[in-house]
């Protein structure tokens, strides 16, 4: 700190830095925005929206005692309670042996291996990808999950911590193949569905101190820094502009160069991936104890953003400043005047083609907005007919639904609704859709209120904050486009949600140790 204090740049800027405070303190700005944050301050405090959506609801305070969690949770454990015991009674043998404590020892950092098994996951070209690959490398995290747990006493698979939410949803999604109109279509997607549910039980159950949050953390800014790498190689290659990602007749887009993807297929799918690892990546600088996390976490959120910019990716703009609004009032409120005025000074410097492409997130007759609302149209006229259980489960199903019906009338063949809520509704039905949503904003709540609390550690409260804003952008990004078209970026949306959850846990556990001392 002494050095940065002494520093040339220091000395030149923190002066210009005081000056500005000053101002700013007795200027009409402050006063007007400190207006509003009071207003706002007094309006969520008499309001009843808010006051329900605060509380405790009667299924989140009675699911952990609940019958069927403790049922699910028994089932689930069984090959662990296998495992214990046979330690148990082969204890002298297991102890004694070198390479069965080495192997232990392995298995007990399991977050580890699930962090480098992720960064592999974001960094195979998409050529070379397989779905596959995902759904067996977390049933090896699994069945390594189950041995890990064999030498600890009490040690088990934790459904609590997901909620009742996350777990009715998991539900209606191993429900969704048999009540399929085409369980045939759906069967391939059990899969990808399948390795989103292990991952986040294996990362929620085995991530049980603030080191393995951290690495899992950093190890997701390695990925995102050469995700970045790679998308700023394809720009300086040159792409060609794709027509079917932008409407090229549009005079706002006909300067507008071709949109980086990386090892992604489609740019909207990689802005999407950008989106959800950002927010983790200022987390991690934000948290980080050692100028070597802290460092990795800006170098990663710094070409994030730039790549993320590259991408042209409208509603991963939006998403992101969202997150990026969203981190900041839950963060540090004091900052957000000077972030607005960031904000508003960065407007002039924005290339001509960035500002003209937000331009037409309000233009009507760009074809790549127009052409959604036949696909909107198409969905709400199925729902309309199998609302409660849906197509079944996967895009495939809900396709050939549409087809049967001869419900999609636009230009181009429908592939999927381009709306996650929609989506989600035709494939899993209205139970699906419920559960999907409850699960997503309980985790934003339960994380919200555990970042509000002082006894938090503050790498684990960063780390929960970017999980829970990087999962609120992209809800909202979600809304103008399938954000789980590609099942690699659906898990790693799911990862994201996971490392949440297990901050979340990690949170109420250090709360409880707390309460129970002395």
């Amino acid at each position: 700190m002494e050095t940065v204090n002494s520093s040339v740049l220091c000395r030149f800027f923190a002066p210009l830095w005081r000056k500005l405070a000053d101002w700013y303190e007795d200027s009409l700005l402050a006063v007007v925005i400190r207006g509003i944050a009071a207003g706002i301050k007094n309006w969520c405090a008499g309001s009843g929206i808010i006051r329900f959506a605060a509380r405790e609801g009667v299924l989140s305070r009675s699911w952990e005692d609940s019958l069927l969690c403790r049922g699910l949770t028994f089932l689930l454990n069984i090959p662990t309670k296998i495992l214990q015991w046979i330690y148990s009674k082969g204890k002298a043998a297991f102890d004694g042996s070198f390479f069965v404590q080495l192997a232990f020892s392995a298995l007990e950092n399991l977050p580890l291996l699930v962090g480098w098994l992720m960064l592999l996951f974001l960094v195979i070209p998409y050529e070379k990808w397989s779905n596959g690959y995902s759904f067996a490398g977390f049933v090896l995290c699994f069945v390594l999950s189950l041995f890990a747990g064999m030498r600890k006493k009490g040690w088990k698979l934790d459904l609590d911590a997901l909620g009742p939410w996350l777990a009715a949803f998991g539900g209606a999604v191993l429900l969704a193949w048999p009540l399929s109109a085409y369980p045939d279509l759906s069967y391939r997607f059990l899969k990808y569905y399948g390795a989103c549910i292990l991952c986040v039980i294996v990362i929620v159950s085995t991530v049980e101190r603030r080191e393995h949050l951290m690495r899992l953390a950093g190890i997701s800014s390695v990925a995102l820094i050469v995700m970045s790498a790679y998308g700023f190689y394809q720009r300086a290659s040159g792409i060609e502009v794709n027509p079917s990602y932008v409407d090229v007749t549009l005079e706002l887009n006909k300067n507008m160069p071709g949109r980086v993807f990386s090892f992604f297929e489609n740019p909207n799918a990689f802005g999407e991936v950008l989106l959800l690892l950002i927010p983790v990546a200022v987390a991690l600088m934000l948290g980080s104890k050692g100028w070597g996390g802290r460092f990795l976490g800006f170098f990663a959120a710094a070409v994030g953003c730039v790549a993320i910019i590259m991408t042209y990716s409208r509603a991963s703009w939006i998403g992101l400043f969202f997150a990026a609004a969203l981190f900041v009032l839950l963060w540090n409120r004091k900052i957000i005047p000077a972030c607005i005025l960031l904000v508003f000074a960065a407007i002039p410097f924005l290339p001509e083609s960035i500002f003209n492409r937000i331009l037409t997130i309000f233009d009507s007759s760009d074809s790549s907005t127009s052409s959604r609302f036949p696909l909107y149209y198409a969905a709400g006229e199925f729902l309309t007919r199998r609302p409660i259980l849906g197509a079944g489960l996967g895009s495939d199903a809900v396709r050939q639904a549409i087809s049967d019906l001869n419900l999609f009338h636009g230009h181009d063949k429908f592939v999927h609704c381009h709306n996650i809520y929609l989506q989600v509704w035709c494939e899993t039905g209205l139970l699906g859709l419920i559960t999907f949503v409850g699960g997503i904003f309980w985790t934003a709540k339960k994380g919200a209120k555990a970042v509000l609390k002082a006894a938090c550690d503050p790498s684990v409260r960063m780390i929960i904050l970017g999980g829970i804003t990087a999962l609120m952008g992209t809800m909202l990004c979600g809304m103008a486009d399938y954000i789980w078209n590609y099942p690699r970026v659906m898990l790693i949306f799911w990862f994201v949600c996971a490392l949440a959850l297990a901050g979340i846990r990690l949170a109420a556990r250090e709360e409880s140790e707390g309460l129970d001392r002395p």
